[in-house]
């Protein structure tokens, strides 16, 4: 009978080592998880700060062809820092920093153009969404230096922030390795060059990343405000609703949970709210509208216009470096598109994809764009979700193309001989 007890007690003993067991087992899974996770974004940091290498490399370049262009009409510059300075905020970085300055147009002219210049000098700018040029007027209170070192300087965070970003989302739906590929094809990926001027795809990046990851983990809520803050940040900011839609309808459809619907009715808050702005800042019910047509003559050519660059580049290759790089973009889409079907993204993932692609796609002037395909970052985790691992050394040529683009886009576009 003195035996009973004893096994009694072995059971239990024996029952809680087992148990001691697996938890030690899930401490040192959970631990090994942080780990690679740190590793990853390791991995992320080092590609952005080696892909912002290649961006002021091709900053360099531009700047040393302007100097010998100049150098019969101006004193050769003591160093390029001025002039890289100027290719970091070229085309739509003057817009914004514009805005900072001078704020948005109390007045739109009729036939307003970019090259408006009396007293009310460049209202064309109002075209151009608050969130960005607000934080950057934020930091220049607190920054050292004037408001282009403010601008540079938050976008250097925001980009940081950008490519986190695509690793944390990646993390939700993959692992870490594959978190780790996005990361630094998003780093290295041409259109990457953003990140380092003033323009506000970085900032767009980081919002939607937030938001799509808090639809998955069903915080709806928090990511209604990432998506409205996402539509005051940029057009195709819209898009998020567009995700934040299905996501609803889905929920909805499962679980029967209404309180979905919160994200959809906060996401377009953003682009809303800036109409209402402009329309008491000019006394003008569509003025956002009609600057986008008249000034920038943007409308809908429902995917005309790059089909027609397209065919431009294929009969003159090297006549237009704005049709190639188009004919590069939608190239590049459609292999993103082709490997990425088959990964396992959620449809609300997929909505904000093609809502990006569509708007990229429609207007009638500036078309597929690098950058506007960079703001399509899914398709960036479908391709490192893809791509197999014994192509170890193909994933290595890849970053090397994708940065040597990288300084080719930014001499184009520093140098001006493409439209970005």
């Amino acid at each position: 009978m003195s035996s009973v007890p004893s096994l009694r007690r072995g059971a239990l003993f024996g029952s809680l080592a087992v148990r001691k067991r697996r938890d030690d087992t899930a401490i040192a899974g959970a631990g090994d998880g942080a780990t690679t996770w740190r590793r990853a974004v390791a991995a992320g940091f080092v590609a952005y700060v080696v892909s912002r290498i290649f961006v002021a490399i091709g900053a360099a370049i531009v700047t040393t062809s302007n100097s010998v262009a100049t150098a019969p009409y101006k004193p050769r510059p003591r160093n390029a820092f001025r002039g890289m300075l100027d290719v970091f905020t070229s085309w739509d970085s003057k817009w914004y920093l514009e805005i900072v300055r001078r704020g948005y147009p109390h007045f739109v002219p009729p036939n307003v153009t970019y090259e408006y210049d009396t007293d009310h000098l460049r209202a064309a700018r109002g075209a151009f969404f608050p969130l960005y040029p607000l934080i950057i007027r934020a930091a220049d209170t607190v920054l050292p230096g004037r408001d282009v070192a403010a601008a540079l300087a938050v976008n250097l965070v925001v980009g940081l922030a950008a490519i986190i970003g695509v690793g944390w989302l990646a993390s939700q739906f993959f692992d870490h390795d594959v978190a780790k590929r996005a990361m630094i094809l998003t780093a290295f990926f041409p259109g990457s060059f953003v990140l380092s001027l003033a323009y506000a795809e970085g900032l767009l990046i980081v919002l939607a990343c937030a938001c799509l990851v808090w639809l998955g983990q069903k915080r709806w809520f928090l990511a209604g405000v990432a998506a409205g803050l996402a539509t005051m940040t940029r057009p195709n900011g819209i898009a998020l609703v567009a995700a934040c839609g299905v996501a609803a309808i889905v929920a909805i459809h499962n679980e029967r949970a209404w309180r979905s619907l919160v994200a959809p009715a906060l996401a377009p808050a953003g682009f809303i709210g800036f109409q209402l702005f402009m329309r008491r800042q000019t006394g003008e019910p569509a003025a956002w509208f009609r600057i986008q047509r008249e000034a920038w003559h943007e409308g809908y050519s429902w995917g005309w216009t790059a089909l027609r660059e397209v065919g431009n580049s294929i009969i003159h290759p090297l006549a237009s470096p704005t049709f190639l790089m188009c004919t590069l973009t939608l190239v590049a889409l459609v292999f993103m598109l082709v490997v990425s079907r088959r990964q396992r993204l959620p449809l609300y993932v997929w909505a904000y994809t093609l809502a990006i692609v569509v708007l990229m796609i429609i207007p009638k002037t500036v078309t597929a764009r690098p950058r506007f395909l960079f703001t399509a970052f899914p398709l960036f985790i479908g391709v490192a979700a893809w791509w197999p691992k014994k192509w170890n050394d193909g994933w290595t040529y890849l970053m090397l193309c994708c940065g040597a683009g990288l300084v080719a886009i930014t001499v184009l576009y520093g140098g001006f001989t493409a439209i970005p």
